[in-house]
Protein backbone atom coordinates (compact mmCIF):
# COMPACT_ATOMS: atom_id res chain seq x y z
CA UNK A 1 0.00 0.00 0.00
CA UNK A 2 1.37 3.40 -0.97
CA UNK A 3 0.93 6.57 1.03
CA UNK A 4 1.06 10.15 -0.11
CA UNK A 5 4.53 10.85 1.26
CA UNK A 6 5.90 8.58 -1.47
CA UNK A 7 4.61 11.06 -4.06
CA UNK A 8 5.98 14.33 -2.71
CA UNK A 9 8.34 15.11 -5.59
CA UNK A 10 7.44 17.92 -8.05
CA UNK A 11 6.24 15.40 -10.64
CA UNK A 12 3.95 13.56 -8.24
CA UNK A 13 0.69 14.35 -10.02
CA UNK A 14 2.14 13.29 -13.37
CA UNK A 15 3.46 10.05 -11.86
CA UNK A 16 0.09 9.23 -10.33
CA UNK A 17 -1.79 9.98 -13.55
CA UNK A 18 0.61 7.77 -15.48
CA UNK A 19 0.01 5.04 -12.90
CA UNK A 20 -3.75 5.44 -13.20
CA UNK A 21 -3.61 5.26 -17.00
CA UNK A 22 -1.37 2.20 -16.89
CA UNK A 23 -3.68 0.35 -14.50
CA UNK A 24 -6.85 1.43 -16.30
CA UNK A 25 -5.36 0.09 -19.53
CA UNK A 26 -5.62 -3.38 -18.03
CA UNK A 27 -9.38 -3.02 -17.52
CA UNK A 28 -11.40 -3.85 -20.66
CA UNK A 29 -14.66 -2.31 -19.49
CA UNK A 30 -15.88 0.95 -17.99
CA UNK A 31 -15.20 1.45 -14.28
CA UNK A 32 -17.57 3.52 -12.16
CA UNK A 33 -16.19 4.89 -8.89
CA UNK A 34 -18.32 6.86 -6.46
CA UNK A 35 -16.80 9.66 -4.45
CA UNK A 36 -19.17 9.61 -1.51
CA UNK A 37 -18.37 13.09 -0.24
CA UNK A 38 -19.33 16.42 -1.75
CA UNK A 39 -15.94 17.85 -0.77
CA UNK A 40 -14.33 15.26 -3.03
CA UNK A 41 -16.75 16.15 -5.84
CA UNK A 42 -15.81 19.83 -5.69
CA UNK A 43 -12.08 19.08 -5.45
CA UNK A 44 -12.23 16.68 -8.43
CA UNK A 45 -13.85 19.36 -10.57
CA UNK A 46 -11.85 22.30 -9.28
CA UNK A 47 -8.48 20.66 -9.87
CA UNK A 48 -9.43 19.29 -13.29
CA UNK A 49 -8.98 15.66 -12.25
CA UNK A 50 -12.22 14.59 -13.93
CA UNK A 51 -10.93 15.65 -17.35
CA UNK A 52 -7.57 13.92 -16.85
CA UNK A 53 -8.82 10.43 -16.02
CA UNK A 54 -8.81 7.63 -18.62
CA UNK A 55 -11.94 7.37 -20.75
CA UNK A 56 -12.99 4.11 -19.09
CA UNK A 57 -12.85 5.55 -15.53
CA UNK A 58 -15.97 7.46 -14.52
CA UNK A 59 -16.40 9.30 -11.23
CA UNK A 60 -19.95 9.71 -9.93
CA UNK A 61 -21.11 11.71 -6.94
CA UNK A 62 -22.71 10.15 -3.90
CA UNK A 63 -24.93 11.13 -0.97
CA UNK A 64 -22.13 12.61 1.12
CA UNK A 65 -23.36 16.20 1.24
CA UNK A 66 -25.45 16.56 4.43
CA UNK A 67 -27.39 19.52 3.09
CA UNK A 68 -28.23 17.69 -0.13
CA UNK A 69 -29.58 14.58 1.58
CA UNK A 70 -31.79 16.47 4.03
CA UNK A 71 -35.26 15.16 3.24
CA UNK A 72 -38.18 17.45 2.48
CA UNK A 73 -40.08 16.64 5.72
CA UNK A 74 -37.05 17.66 7.80
CA UNK A 75 -36.62 20.80 5.72
CA UNK A 76 -40.26 21.78 6.16
CA UNK A 77 -40.10 21.20 9.91
CA UNK A 78 -36.96 23.29 10.28
CA UNK A 79 -38.52 26.09 8.25
CA UNK A 80 -41.59 25.90 10.55
CA UNK A 81 -39.54 26.44 13.72
CA UNK A 82 -39.81 30.27 13.72
CA UNK A 83 -43.62 30.04 13.59
CA UNK A 84 -43.95 27.17 16.08
CA UNK A 85 -41.65 28.94 18.56
CA UNK A 86 -42.98 32.44 17.87
CA UNK A 87 -44.10 32.99 21.46
CA UNK A 88 -40.55 32.40 22.66
CA UNK A 89 -38.92 35.09 20.45
CA UNK A 90 -36.70 32.42 18.89
CA UNK A 91 -33.18 32.66 17.52
CA UNK A 92 -32.68 30.13 14.72
CA UNK A 93 -29.06 29.00 14.33
CA UNK A 94 -27.98 27.24 11.16
CA UNK A 95 -25.10 26.53 8.81
CA UNK A 96 -25.02 28.90 5.85
CA UNK A 97 -25.72 26.29 3.18
CA UNK A 98 -29.12 25.60 4.70
CA UNK A 99 -30.51 29.09 4.08
CA UNK A 100 -31.46 28.66 0.43
CA UNK A 101 -32.57 25.02 0.49
CA UNK A 102 -36.20 25.07 -0.67
CA UNK A 103 -38.88 23.45 1.41
CA UNK A 104 -42.33 22.74 0.06
CA UNK A 105 -43.59 26.28 0.60
CA UNK A 106 -40.69 28.40 1.84
CA UNK A 107 -37.01 28.45 2.84
CA UNK A 108 -35.04 29.72 5.81
CA UNK A 109 -33.89 32.62 3.65
CA UNK A 110 -37.49 33.64 2.97
CA UNK A 111 -38.42 33.31 6.64
CA UNK A 112 -35.47 35.53 7.51
CA UNK A 113 -36.65 38.08 4.97
CA UNK A 114 -40.07 38.03 6.68
CA UNK A 115 -38.45 38.92 9.99
CA UNK A 116 -37.35 35.64 11.60
CA UNK A 117 -34.08 35.92 13.53
CA UNK A 118 -32.08 33.36 11.53
CA UNK A 119 -28.34 33.43 12.21
CA UNK A 120 -25.44 31.62 10.54
CA UNK A 121 -23.08 29.92 12.97
CA UNK A 122 -19.31 30.02 12.75
CA UNK A 123 -18.98 27.45 15.53
CA UNK A 124 -21.29 24.91 17.12
CA UNK A 125 -20.80 26.79 20.39
CA UNK A 126 -22.20 30.07 19.02
CA UNK A 127 -25.84 29.11 19.76
CA UNK A 128 -24.89 28.13 23.30
CA UNK A 129 -23.38 31.57 23.80
CA UNK A 130 -26.49 33.24 22.37
CA UNK A 131 -28.68 31.21 24.72
CA UNK A 132 -26.61 32.36 27.68
CA UNK A 133 -26.76 35.98 26.57
CA UNK A 134 -30.55 35.92 25.94
CA UNK A 135 -32.14 33.77 28.67
CA UNK A 136 -35.66 34.96 27.77
CA UNK A 137 -35.37 33.73 24.17
CA UNK A 138 -35.36 30.20 22.77
CA UNK A 139 -32.28 29.32 20.71
CA UNK A 140 -32.79 26.46 18.25
CA UNK A 141 -29.83 24.97 16.41
CA UNK A 142 -30.79 23.26 13.14
CA UNK A 143 -28.35 20.38 13.26
CA UNK A 144 -27.28 18.75 10.01
CA UNK A 145 -24.11 16.82 9.23
CA UNK A 146 -22.38 13.49 9.21
CA UNK A 147 -20.03 12.08 11.83
CA UNK A 148 -17.66 14.99 11.20
CA UNK A 149 -20.12 17.64 12.41
CA UNK A 150 -22.55 15.88 14.73
CA UNK A 151 -20.02 15.26 17.56
CA UNK A 152 -19.30 19.01 17.75
CA UNK A 153 -23.02 19.69 18.15
CA UNK A 154 -23.22 16.94 20.77
CA UNK A 155 -20.44 18.81 22.60
CA UNK A 156 -22.53 22.00 22.35
CA UNK A 157 -25.50 20.19 23.94
CA UNK A 158 -23.23 18.96 26.73
CA UNK A 159 -21.92 22.49 27.25
CA UNK A 160 -25.48 23.87 27.46
CA UNK A 161 -26.44 21.17 29.94
CA UNK A 162 -23.49 21.87 32.22
CA UNK A 163 -24.30 25.59 32.06
CA UNK A 164 -27.90 24.86 33.05
CA UNK A 165 -29.33 26.50 29.93
CA UNK A 166 -32.98 25.58 29.48
CA UNK A 167 -33.58 27.77 26.43
CA UNK A 168 -31.30 25.85 24.05
CA UNK A 169 -32.37 22.98 21.79
CA UNK A 170 -31.30 21.20 18.60
CA UNK A 171 -33.27 19.89 15.63
CA UNK A 172 -31.47 16.57 14.97
CA UNK A 173 -31.26 16.04 11.20
CA UNK A 174 -27.95 14.21 11.40
CA UNK A 175 -26.91 11.33 9.19
CA UNK A 176 -24.59 8.34 9.65
CA UNK A 177 -22.47 7.33 6.67
CA UNK A 178 -22.09 3.51 6.97
CA UNK A 179 -25.85 2.75 6.76
CA UNK A 180 -26.08 4.90 3.62
CA UNK A 181 -23.23 2.94 2.10
CA UNK A 182 -25.14 -0.26 2.82
CA UNK A 183 -28.29 1.15 1.19
CA UNK A 184 -26.34 2.10 -1.92
CA UNK A 185 -24.77 -1.34 -2.17
CA UNK A 186 -28.15 -3.06 -1.83
CA UNK A 187 -29.90 -0.84 -4.37
CA UNK A 188 -30.96 -2.74 -7.53
CA UNK A 189 -29.83 0.28 -9.58
CA UNK A 190 -26.30 0.21 -8.19
CA UNK A 191 -23.56 -0.54 -10.71
CA UNK A 192 -20.62 0.85 -8.76
CA UNK A 193 -17.16 -0.71 -8.81
CA UNK A 194 -15.63 1.04 -5.81
CA UNK A 195 -15.86 3.87 -3.31
CA UNK A 196 -13.62 6.84 -2.64
CA UNK A 197 -14.32 7.40 1.06
CA UNK A 198 -14.17 10.81 2.77
CA UNK A 199 -11.13 11.62 4.86
CA UNK A 200 -12.84 13.83 7.43
CA UNK A 201 -15.65 11.40 8.29
CA UNK A 202 -13.09 8.59 8.40
CA UNK A 203 -11.05 10.52 10.99
CA UNK A 204 -14.06 10.07 13.27
CA UNK A 205 -15.35 6.58 12.45
CA UNK A 206 -12.00 4.97 11.55
CA UNK A 207 -11.03 2.85 8.56
CA UNK A 208 -12.38 -0.34 10.17
CA UNK A 209 -15.93 0.99 9.82
CA UNK A 210 -15.87 0.27 6.07
CA UNK A 211 -14.46 -3.24 6.27
CA UNK A 212 -17.77 -5.13 6.71
CA UNK A 213 -19.17 -3.49 3.56
CA UNK A 214 -16.08 -4.17 1.48
CA UNK A 215 -16.11 -7.82 2.53
CA UNK A 216 -19.85 -8.50 2.29
CA UNK A 217 -20.49 -6.72 -1.00
CA UNK A 218 -17.12 -7.23 -2.67
CA UNK A 219 -16.50 -3.55 -3.39
CA UNK A 220 -13.07 -1.96 -2.77
CA UNK A 221 -12.85 1.20 -0.70
CA UNK A 222 -10.08 3.79 -0.53
CA UNK A 223 -10.00 6.50 2.12
CA UNK A 224 -8.55 9.73 0.74
CA UNK A 225 -7.92 13.31 1.77
CA UNK A 226 -8.94 16.29 -0.31
CA UNK A 227 -5.75 17.47 -1.97
CA UNK A 228 -5.38 16.53 -5.63
CA UNK A 229 -2.60 14.05 -4.83
CA UNK A 230 -4.75 12.44 -2.12
CA UNK A 231 -7.57 11.93 -4.59
CA UNK A 232 -5.34 10.60 -7.39
CA UNK A 233 -3.70 8.16 -5.00
CA UNK A 234 -7.10 6.94 -3.77
CA UNK A 235 -8.31 6.39 -7.34
CA UNK A 236 -5.14 4.52 -8.29
CA UNK A 237 -5.46 2.20 -5.29
CA UNK A 238 -9.07 1.44 -6.20
CA UNK A 239 -8.08 0.58 -9.78
CA UNK A 240 -5.36 -1.77 -8.51
CA UNK A 241 -7.99 -3.68 -6.52
CA UNK A 242 -10.38 -3.76 -9.48
CA UNK A 243 -7.65 -5.29 -11.64
CA UNK A 244 -6.69 -7.76 -8.92
CA UNK A 245 -10.35 -8.52 -8.14
CA UNK A 246 -9.82 -7.76 -4.45
CA UNK A 247 -12.03 -5.78 -2.12
CA UNK A 248 -10.17 -4.30 0.80
CA UNK A 249 -10.26 -0.96 2.62
CA UNK A 250 -7.12 0.96 1.69
CA UNK A 251 -6.32 3.91 3.94
CA UNK A 252 -4.30 6.34 1.81
CA UNK A 253 -4.93 9.10 4.36
CA UNK A 254 -2.92 7.50 7.12
CA UNK A 255 -1.53 10.83 8.29
CA UNK A 256 -5.00 11.64 9.68
CA UNK A 257 -7.12 8.46 9.76
CA UNK A 258 -6.56 5.58 12.17
CA UNK A 259 -8.16 2.17 12.19
CA UNK A 260 -10.32 2.89 15.24
CA UNK A 261 -11.13 6.58 14.63
CA UNK A 262 -11.80 9.19 17.31
CA UNK A 263 -13.26 7.12 20.12
CA UNK A 264 -13.72 10.12 22.45
CA UNK A 265 -15.82 12.02 19.92
CA UNK A 266 -17.89 8.99 18.99
CA UNK A 267 -18.51 8.08 22.64
CA UNK A 268 -19.86 11.58 23.27
CA UNK A 269 -21.98 11.38 20.12
CA UNK A 270 -23.69 8.18 21.25
CA UNK A 271 -24.08 9.49 24.78
CA UNK A 272 -26.14 12.48 23.65
CA UNK A 273 -27.84 10.74 20.70
CA UNK A 274 -28.89 7.26 19.70
CA UNK A 275 -29.23 5.70 16.22
CA UNK A 276 -32.65 6.18 14.62
CA UNK A 277 -34.30 5.55 11.29
CA UNK A 278 -33.87 8.57 9.03
CA UNK A 279 -35.27 9.79 5.74
CA UNK A 280 -32.72 10.68 3.06
CA UNK A 281 -33.39 12.64 -0.08
CA UNK A 282 -32.81 10.16 -2.88
CA UNK A 283 -32.47 7.08 -0.70
CA UNK A 284 -35.71 7.05 1.28
CA UNK A 285 -35.83 5.84 4.86
CA UNK A 286 -32.72 3.97 5.97
CA UNK A 287 -32.77 2.06 9.28
CA UNK A 288 -30.47 3.43 12.00
CA UNK A 289 -28.95 5.98 9.62
CA UNK A 290 -29.83 9.06 11.66
CA UNK A 291 -29.66 10.24 15.24
CA UNK A 292 -32.32 11.10 17.78
CA UNK A 293 -31.77 12.33 21.31
CA UNK A 294 -31.16 9.76 24.01
CA UNK A 295 -33.59 9.76 26.91
CA UNK A 296 -31.00 11.45 29.12
CA UNK A 297 -30.77 14.45 26.79
CA UNK A 298 -34.36 14.50 25.50
CA UNK A 299 -35.05 17.94 26.98
CA UNK A 300 -32.82 19.43 24.27
CA UNK A 301 -34.82 17.96 21.39
CA UNK A 302 -36.42 20.79 19.38
CA UNK A 303 -38.79 18.35 17.67
CA UNK A 304 -40.40 17.43 20.98
CA UNK A 305 -40.17 20.90 22.49
CA UNK A 306 -42.04 22.63 19.66
CA UNK A 307 -44.26 19.78 18.47
CA UNK A 308 -42.74 19.60 15.00
CA UNK A 309 -43.83 16.04 14.23
CA UNK A 310 -47.11 17.18 12.67
CA UNK A 311 -45.76 19.93 10.39
CA UNK A 312 -47.32 19.40 6.93
CA UNK A 313 -44.90 18.54 4.17
CA UNK A 314 -44.83 17.81 0.47
CA UNK A 315 -42.73 15.76 -1.88
CA UNK A 316 -39.57 16.60 -3.78
CA UNK A 317 -39.98 19.21 -6.53
CA UNK A 318 -41.44 17.87 -9.77
CA UNK A 319 -38.80 16.87 -12.35
CA UNK A 320 -35.97 17.54 -9.88
CA UNK A 321 -33.29 14.89 -10.35
CA UNK A 322 -31.57 15.26 -6.96
CA UNK A 323 -32.61 11.75 -5.93
CA UNK A 324 -30.99 10.18 -8.99
CA UNK A 325 -27.91 12.40 -8.75
CA UNK A 326 -27.33 11.49 -5.11
CA UNK A 327 -27.37 7.78 -5.90
CA UNK A 328 -25.12 8.04 -8.96
CA UNK A 329 -27.87 6.99 -11.38
CA UNK A 330 -27.59 10.18 -13.45
CA UNK A 331 -25.15 13.06 -13.74
CA UNK A 332 -26.44 16.57 -12.98
CA UNK A 333 -26.62 17.65 -16.65
CA UNK A 334 -29.03 14.75 -17.24
CA UNK A 335 -31.60 16.41 -14.98
CA UNK A 336 -34.15 18.31 -17.10
CA UNK A 337 -33.99 21.29 -14.72
CA UNK A 338 -30.19 21.64 -14.70
CA UNK A 339 -29.38 25.20 -15.87
CA UNK A 340 -32.95 25.25 -17.14
CA UNK A 341 -34.82 26.79 -14.24
CA UNK A 342 -32.45 25.47 -11.56
CA UNK A 343 -29.26 27.44 -10.89
CA UNK A 344 -27.28 28.31 -7.72
CA UNK A 345 -29.03 31.69 -7.67
CA UNK A 346 -32.51 30.15 -8.09
CA UNK A 347 -32.22 26.52 -6.91
CA UNK A 348 -35.01 24.02 -7.22
CA UNK A 349 -33.24 21.13 -5.50
CA UNK A 350 -30.77 20.88 -2.64
CA UNK A 351 -27.95 19.58 -4.87
CA UNK A 352 -27.78 22.99 -6.53
CA UNK A 353 -27.76 24.89 -3.23
CA UNK A 354 -24.89 23.52 -1.19
CA UNK A 355 -21.31 24.51 -1.96
CA UNK A 356 -20.62 20.76 -1.84
CA UNK A 357 -23.61 19.81 -3.97
CA UNK A 358 -23.02 17.80 -7.13
CA UNK A 359 -25.20 20.04 -9.27
CA UNK A 360 -23.53 23.20 -7.99
CA UNK A 361 -20.10 21.71 -8.75
CA UNK A 362 -21.17 20.71 -12.26
CA UNK A 363 -22.71 24.15 -12.82
CA UNK A 364 -19.58 25.97 -11.72
CA UNK A 365 -16.87 23.73 -13.18
CA UNK A 366 -18.36 21.02 -15.35
CA UNK A 367 -19.57 23.31 -18.12
CA UNK A 368 -15.96 24.36 -18.70
CA UNK A 369 -15.12 20.93 -20.04
CA UNK A 370 -14.04 19.09 -16.89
Amino acid sequence: MKYLDEFRDPGAAKSLLERINQIAGQIPNEVKIMEICGSHTVAIFRTGIKSLLPSNVTMVSGPGCPVCVTAMPDMDRMIAVPERAAGKDPIIATFGDMLMVPGTWSSLEREKAKGADVRIVASALDPVQWAGESPDREVIFLGVGFETTSPTIAAAVERARKAGLRNFSVYPAFKLLPPALKALLESPASDLDGFLCPGHVSVMIGSEAYQPYAEKYGKPCAIAGFESLDILLGISELLVQIVDKTHEVVNTYGRAVSAEGNATAMDLLFKVYQPADASWRGLGTIPDSGLSFSDEYGDYDAIRRFGLEDVPTGGDPKECGCAQVLTGVISPPDCPLFDNGCTPEMPVGSCMVSSEGSCAAWYRYGREGN
